[in-house]
């Protein structure tokens, strides 16, 4: 039997289509590939995503295939949602991604292309600012506003709620739920908290929540930030994502301390600015109030401190023991028959001071050590397990400002006094003390002390420094004035 003229045709015309659907796949698969090494770093991309290959990929299915069933399991379970919202973004369609194991591809059936319902298809419009899961792929800069990925663990419910955050949770939880019609009433919001205190998990818990709720939100860390910026202008994209940035209603800044640059924070000022005054959303994090960032510039510090500014202190003992009680109960789901005494829970409490990260570890040595060893946790379990955790307590943090306040206070001048150019006897000597102090309490170099005293140079720290330094060694009275002012800052 020989094959018709129209016969032949249609084969060829069905090569050369699977042939172009195999092209545009490649295509799309390594611009997917791209995106993934920028947003996961080098290290991430090739443990996990360099064996990736495309097997099939018919209309609105692919199939990936990895050399290992490990790799496939963790792929799955860690990855692949990501991976499908970037080919989502790419190919601008959805799409079902399998990922099997290539040492069996060969005998699968082919791909059928599942069609989803108009209503639950997602929806990417080309001029609207997308949500962290939903980046711009064809103009330019996907990578730059792709969005740090948010964890859907760190959520309100899961913030174990405490004298030292209510007001920042409080604050927090207003500006989640506020609708974009709503007026602003905390903007910026400013968070600011030491390592491992929870603010990352308020402002992952207010972009989880207001994403929900429709909202257009962009949460970037400050390094994804300036990483955006730089590969805007390197890729002549600036103005497009000027104008991305400018048009969402919820921008979430995690890590201020970290942003750098001179026209990175420039760029940043005038987005903060362009966002409050159109009435949008911002809500900000970092190590230290907005005063203490002597490295950001004095226009970005400025408009920060004029909205709301909350600190998550220190966790007591009660939050401490409440925060492991949490984690106990989560992890009795995933191990049956895993417990901790109430005792031993008040052990980790009492002595894991530092913050909620080194609860987590404490927490997970002893979830550990039980199934390990299957020995029932007790107080000396705990005492061998997170010995290295159980830290003297750190001195009190002092700061410049409070410092020239305690000073001013014990000699009866003012603060602009001592900020002044005043040379009298009566503000020089206090002046002296108040660097002297700032120099021997503080980790805050000569020159970033000479700005906080009114912008004065680093030799003149250094002569009042020294001249103090002197002086106490000689003269009893002024040793003692010292100490009281000493012991009264770190009171």
């Amino acid at each position: 039997m020989f094959a018709t003229p129209e016969l032949v045709r249609d084969l060829t015309e069905d090569k050369t289509e699977t042939m172009n659907d195999a092209m545009r796949a490649g295509a799309v698969w390594e611009r997917v590939r791209r995106r993934l090494r920028a947003e996961f770093g080098e290290d991430v991309f090739n443990s996990w995503f360099k064996s990736i290959e495309i097997d099939q990929a018919a209309d609105d299915a692919v199939r990936l295939s990895v050399p290992t069933r490990f790799l496939k399991s963790w792929i799955d379970n860690h990855y692949r949602d990501r991976i499908i919202a970037r080919w989502t973004e790419e190919a601008a369609q959805a799409v079902r991604i399998d990922i099997t194991v290539r040492t069996a591809v060969t005998n699968r059936a082919p791909l059928k292309p599942k069609v989803l319902p108009e209503a639950v298809r997602p929806i990417i419009p080309s001029s609207a600012p997308r949500t962290p899961d939903q980046a711009p792929a064809a103009n330019g800069h996907s990578d730059t506003l792709g969005g740090s990925p948010l964890d859907p663990r760190l959520t309100f419910d899961s913030f174990v709620q405490g004298r030292s955050n209510t007001l920042a949770r409080a604050a927090a939880l207003q500006v989640a739920q506020s609708r974009a019609t709503d007026s602003v009433l905390f903007n910026p919001l400013y968070i600011h908290a030491g390592v491992g205190l929870g603010k990352t998990h308020l402002l992952q818990a207010i972009a989880g929540t207001a994403q929900a709720a429709g909202r257009r939100i962009l949460y970037l860390t400050a390094e994804k930030f300036t990483f955006g910026f730089v590969a805007s202008l390197k890729n002549q994209t600036a103005i497009a994502f000027k104008e991305a940035l400018r048009n969402i209603d919820l921008l979430i800044i995690d890590d201020l301390q970290f942003l750098q640059g001179k026209q990175t924070q420039a760029e940043f000022c005038h987005t903060l600015n362009a966002l409050i005054d159109a009435g949008r959303q911002v809500v900000v994090a970092g190590d230290r109030p907005p005063s203490d960032l002597e490295n950001l510039d004095e226009r970005v510090r400025s408009r920060l401190a004029g909205g709301l500014t909350v600190e998550i202190g220190t966790l007591d003992e009660n939050l401490r023991l409440d925060i492991l009680k949490q984690k106990l109960n989560q992890a009795r789901t995933q191990h049956q028959g895993f417990d901790v005494p109430l005792a031993v829970l008040g052990y980790v409490a009492k002595h894991v001071t530092q913050n909620g990260r080194d609860l987590d570890g404490a927490f997970n040595r002893l979830l550990a050590s039980n199934r390990l060893t299957n020995q029932p946790v007790t107080v000396e379990m705990a005492e061998r397990s997170i010995r290295d955790l159980v830290r003297v307590a750190e001195p009190k943090r002092v700061k410049i400002e409070e410092i020239q306040k305690i000073v001013a206070q014990h000699y009866n001048v003012s603060r602009s006094d001592i900020l002044s150019s005043r040379r009298t006897a009566t503000v020089v000597r206090p002046r002296q003390i108040a660097m002297y102090l700032a120099k021997t309490m503080t980790l805050r170099s000569l020159p970033e002390i000479g700005r906080r005293f009114g912008g004065r140079d680093h030799t003149t720290v250094l002569h009042a420094v020294r001249k103090i330094e002197g002086l106490v060694g000689q003269d009893p009275a002024l040793n003692e004035e010292v100490e009281v002012l000493k012991r009264r800052l770190n009171d």
